[in-house]
Parts: structure tokens; C-alpha cells; sequence
């Protein structure tokens, strides 16, 4: 560490070119003056890391998924911290919070946890009770025993903490601002839009469904993820190989400029655990970003940025009626969805990274200075 300056390393158990959540907060701590380092893992279908201004580091595993990943990464990251040096360690979810818990306090680190998601409540947990159990069981012993936490969203920090009897702090996922990029009017073809994982309870089997009743718009989906094949599948057997794009995975740079095309953007959350209904995805913000109305659950972080911005369009269900109305009353009723794509002009200059970012540097500056 030069110069005395703070040495930060956080770990994450994903690819690091992709998490534009982890990008911006290594970002806003190097701009503050900390040394930073991202931990994460390397794929075998990993694309070559792009220069940023804080240290990258991509641990290599011989599996790739599954119980034998999760146990051989923490082991990797393990080893590798202890023999790295740093003031300050930031666990990114339960999935690296024993190796980052134990170099720590072996090392006699401060110790941070980064809680994305509920991680014990999302489907892929919640149908395996025994990995359910495993997890909930670190939940317990580690995160009370961490000296700072923060995550996503006020419903799930009250909701952590008073499950584990430790403070929360809120740092929501925002985009950066881009407004001289919003666009104020839809492209000529309806362009439907998703980014994000391809994964269980994300509503994307509803939404290939509901396609035929719109053959003149186009599905994008930008991602990949367990259901990547299976959706693939689908696809074909219902013959809408002409209207559903599957973009692969798209860099965190080039999001903004394929959002800005669409004409709605989705977040089909299904309720199917409490970190999906809590949930509040980062896509939500940059489709308010691009300017675009947005289809989303009617969940409780949803409503209440519904009920202060009035940016999105509601859905109690993915119903096939349901979301087949929805979609026609932002195609159809211009002046509902001009008064949508208004307000997220005006919303998008305050649900900003710029201003988010001082809520991150106000939880590390209070234990580094």
C-alpha cells in the first residue's frame, strides 16, 4: 500500500466484466482516494478483462457450477487473501463471506458485507432446503459479526436487520447519468426489452408467451443464465425465431445504448421467494434512465418509487390477459405513455449514481477514514 492509502479488496463469486454494480462502486471508492481491488471469477467463456482504474483479479476454478464451485472458489479466494495485503475487506453476498470473514479477522481487517440480493431467498436456494439450511446457517454466524453492512433497498435492510440484529445502510443499484441520451419518442416497431440473467422467476417463459399477440414487435434479451437453453427451446417450438433476439451477454458500456432503442422494458419478477419480492433491480433505474416505460411487479419497492415518480406500469400477476393488457395500453395509449416517459425525464436527473454514490462513501468513510 503507497503512501498509506487504504488498501480495499472485494469479492465477488461472478465474471467481473459484466457487474455494473460492482464497476460503479470500485469506481466511486478510487475516486475517493482508496487503493481497490475486485476479486471475482474467471469463466471459460470469460472475455478478456477491459482496463479500469482500481485492480482486477480473476481467480481460476476447475468447476464451473454447483456445490464443487462454491466450495473450491471460497478455498481460492481463501488462500489468496491471505496472502494479499489490505486494510479493508467487503464480502459481495453470503457466497464469499466465510473466506472473507476469516482472512479478515486473521489479518485483523475491517470487515464489510455488500448484500445484493436476499441471498437465502432466491428461488435457485429456496426449492433445495438443505443448501437453504447451509446458507441461512452463515446468514447467522457472520453477518452480525461483520463492523459495517449495507445493501440494495430499504425493505430489505429493515428486513436484515432485524433478522440479524445489525444496522443497514441502503445503497440502491443506480445507473450513472446519461440524460442528454434519454430519447422522448419510441421507435417506429415496438422493441421489448430485457437485461439481466436468463434465470428461474424472472416471468421471461410469460413474456416469450405473449409475443404471438404482438407479431409486429420484437423481444430483445440481453443476458444469459440457467434457463439460457430452455428459453432458446421455446422459442422455436412456438415459431418466433423471427421476433425474439437473444443478445448473449451485452458490457455494462453498451446497455445504455440498446435500452434506448426499446419501447418498454420489463422486470418480471415472480414471487417466489422474499428476495425477488423485496427486490429492487438495477434495470428498473436505467429503464427510468433511457426514458422508456417499464412493465414491473406490483412489489413493494416498485410501488413506492410508482407512487412518488409514477415511471412504471404495474402488473399484479403474469397472467397472460394480464400481461398482454399491459403491454397494449403503453402501445396504444399514447398520452399515458408519454406522461411515463415524461416523468422519467424528470426522475432520471435524481436516480443517479452521482448522487447515490455519497451514501457508499459515507458507509466506508466511517470506519477508514
Amino acid at each position: 500500500m503507497k503512501n498509506n492509502v487504504p488498501k480495499i479488496i472485494l469479492s465477488v463469486t461472478n465474471d467481473l466484466t459484466y457487474d455494473q454494480r460492482m464497476q460503479r462502486i470500485c469506481d466511486s471508492l478510487i475516486a475517493a482516494g482508496y487503493s481497490v481491488e475486485l476479486v471475482g471469477r474467471r469463466h471459460s467463456r470469460s472475455r478478456p478483462l477491459e482496463e479500469r482504474p482500481y485492480g482486477q483479479t480473476r481467480l481460476s476454478c476447475r468447476f464451473e457450477k454447483g456445490k464443487a464451485f462454491y466450495l473450491e472458489y471460497n478455498i481460492r479466494l481463501l488462500i489468496y487473501l491471505l496472502r494479499s495485503r489490505f486494510q479493508l475487506l467487503c464480502a459481495v453476498d453470503l457466497d464469499t463471506m466465510v473466506p472473507v470473514w476469516l482472512a479478515g479477522r486473521l489479518k485483523g481487517a475491517v470487515l464489510v458485507y455488500d448484500a445484493h440480493e436476499y441471498f437465502s431467498e432466491v428461488p435457485e436456494v429456496i426449492r433445495r432446503p438443505a443448501v437453504r439450511r447451509v446458507w441461512e446457517w452463515v446468514a447467522r454466524q457472520f453477518i452480525p459479526r461483520m463492523d459495517r453492512c449495507y445493501t440494495v433497498g430499504p425493505a430489505l435492510a429493515e428486513i436484515f436487520e432485524k433478522r440479524y440484529g445489525k444496522p443497514f445502510a441502503v445503497v440502491r443499484n443506480l445507473p450513472r447519468r446519461k440524460a442528454a441520451q434519454v430519447q422522448t419518442h419510441p421507435p417506429s416497431r415496438p422493441v421489448f426489452f430485457y437485461q439481466g440473467a436468463l434465470n428461474e422467476g424472472r416471468g421471461l417463459e410469460a413474456l416469450i408467451e405473449v409475443m404471438p399477440s404482438f407479431p409486429h414487435a420484437t423481444l430483445w434479451l440481453a443476458g444469459e443464465g440457467d434457463l439460457s437453453q430452455t428459453l432458446r427451446d421455446k422459442v422455436k417450438r412456438l415459431g418466433l425465431e423471427s421476433q425474439v433476439r437473444f443478445l448473449g451477454y451485452v458490457r455494462p458500456a453498451e446497455l445504455p445504448g440498446l435500452t434506448r432503442q426499446a419501447t418498454i422494458g420489463f422486470n418480471l419478477l415472480e414471487n417466489k421467494g422474499l428476495s425477488y419480492y423485496y427486490s429492487l433491480a438495477n434495470k428498473a433505474f436505467d429503464y427510468i434512465q433511457a426514458g422508456i416505460p417499464s412493465v414491473h411487479m406490483d412489489f413493494p419497492e416498485y410501488r413506492s418509487l410508482q407512487e412518488i415518480y409514477g415511471v412504471f406500469h404495474l402488473v399484479p400477476d403474469l397472467q397472460h390477459e394480464t400481461l398482454r393488457a399491459a403491454i397494449k395500453k403503453l402501445l396504444e395509449d399514447k398520452p399515458y405513455a408519454d406522461a411515463i416517459r415524461e416523468n422519467c425525464r424528470k426522475a432520471s436527473a435524481e436516480l443517479v449514481w452521482e448522487e447515490e454514490e455519497k451514501l457508499l462513501l459515507g458507509v466506508y468513510s466511517h470506519i477508514i477514514p
